[in-house]
């Protein structure tokens, strides 16, 4: 009953005068009442709803066997981070045994008709054979170097190396630097060409995937602002659907996070909260700092002498916060907590709390 004792014994210089509460410092000290700046914020809250966190489309991979073979080592595991050009797997495949014989045969064939399309050349400068000879051996030679092309292209695109030498041995090598999402292969297995062996992603850039009511798309726009609960995490809605999901009336809206991957992860399933930028003064109060009377709504701003109630209108709330406005500048000071016992006083009441 200590506040109740003070109150007591403060009574002969506490009165109401209209919106007023005299009190002087030591009185407002003992009164436990702390003091504070208005916080002007600018956007407001629109509504709460629930979000799917996604990878983007085009920053996720499967990593496939180029060849069909024999898997003989398998390098990454799940959740592990890779970089562009690690190699994921090993593979032991004949086919490439036959792409790297078939490159190296059209070399060799490559050399034959350059051969004697030089020998022509010189032949037909020298009138001993007739032009279109030449003409012929170039074709051939022309003919060879697209077959060695080819034939090189064919064995890169499979993984396999033109250095000239035969190896079965097929690496298979990561496209992107990421993390390993999914481990789709095993050790010692038989697989065919296309196979997928990984998945990996880039989980710089992720997607939030909003379901808002349909009832309540319009009261969202591009560049609102989303804030993800339980983190420090922000984002801004990037698109808005144009159709409504017929299972459950909801209108997909889509927000883009940058570098959150150590508070949110892909596949997640959260709360977040859609705020819209104002250009109304409004403020962030605790719910402490206000006080119900007659069906209104006030906080206590400081004076000279004490205290003055000033009305508010309530545009949020936020847990153990309230967004208000009202005719304030932004540099008042007001009572942060204590408003029932600031209340009490006001309207003459005493109070009775600990």
């Amino acid at each position: 009953m200590k506040r109740f004792l003070l109150l007591v014994l403060f009574s002969s210089s506490l009165f109401a005068l209209e919106n007023r509460v005299q009190l002087t410092a030591p009185q407002i000290e003992n009164l436990g009442i702390v003091q504070g700046k208005l916080t002007q914020i600018n956007e407001i809250p629109v509504l709460y709803a629930p979000a799917n966190v996604l990878i983007p489309p085009n920053n996720e991979y499967v990593v496939s066997a180029s060849q069909a073979g024999i898997i003989n080592q398998l390098n990454a595991a799940l959740g592990d981070d890779v970089k562009k050009g690690d190699v994921l797997a090993q593979i032991d495949s004949p086919n490439l045994l036959s792409l790297q014989s078939n490159y190296l045969k059209a070399n060799s064939m490559l050399q034959l008709a350059n051969s004697a399309y030089q020998r022509d050349k010189t032949l037909a400068k020298e009138g001993i054979i007739a032009n279109r000879r030449v003409q012929e051996t170039q074709s051939a030679f022309n003919t060879a170097n697209l077959g060695v092309q080819e034939a090189k292209r064919l064995l890169e695109i499979s993984g396999g190396s033109a250095s000239g030498q035969l190896n079965s041995h097929l690496a298979i090598h990561s496209p992107i630097s990421g993390v390993v999402i999914e481990r789709m292969a095993i050790a010692g297995t038989r697989i065919d060409n296309l196979t997928p062996l990984y998945r990996v992603a880039n989980l710089q850039t992720l997607w939030l995937e909003i379901a808002i009511p349909q009832e309540r798309i319009a009261d969202v726009k591009m560049g609102d602002s989303v804030v993800i609960d339980n983190t420090s995490l922000t984002a801004e809605i990037s698109l808005l659907g144009q159709s409504v999901n017929v299972e459950n009336q909801t209108v997909l809206a889509r927000a883009i996070i940058k570098n959150a991957q150590k508070q949110i992860r892909a596949g997640q399933r959260l709360n977040v909260q859609i705020n819209k930028k104002t250009t109304q003064k409004v403020f962030n109060v605790p719910n402490t700092a206000i006080a119900q009377n007659d069906n209104k709504a006030f906080i206590f701003v400081r004076t000279g002498n004490g205290f003055e109630a000033k009305s508010i209108s309530i545009v949020g709330k936020k847990d153990d916060e309230t967004i208000i406005s009202g005719d304030f500048s932004g540099n008042e000071t007001i009572a942060l907590k204590g408003a029932a016992v600031l209340k009490a006083n006001w309207l003459g009441l005493g109070s009775s709390e600990e």
